[in-house]
C-alpha cells in the first residue's frame, strides 16, 4: 500500500450526502482505494431525506 493517498487526496476525508446507493458506492470506492473507516457514521434528516456522513482516514503516517 502506498504511504500517501492516491491522486493528491487528503489523509482525512469526511464523505457526506443523501443516504442512497450512490453514497454507499462512494464509501466503497474509498475503502477499495485503501482508506479505512474512522469513527461511526452520522445521520440526520433535512426535511426531505436522510443525510449521512462518514469519516475516512488513510492508514499509517500516524
Amino acid at each position: 500500500m502506498s504511504t500517501a493517498p492516491p491522486d493528491g487526496l487528503p489523509r482525512y476525508r469526511l464523505l457526506t450526502g443523501k443516504d442512497d446507493a450512490a453514497f454507499c458506492q462512494r464509501v466503497s470506492e474509498a475503502l477499495a482505494q485503501g482508506y479505512a473507516l474512522y469513527g461511526s457514521p452520522a445521520a440526520t434528516f433535512n426535511g426531505e431525506h436522510v443525510v449521512v456522513a462518514q469519516a475516512i482516514l488513510w492508514p499509517g503516517q500516524g
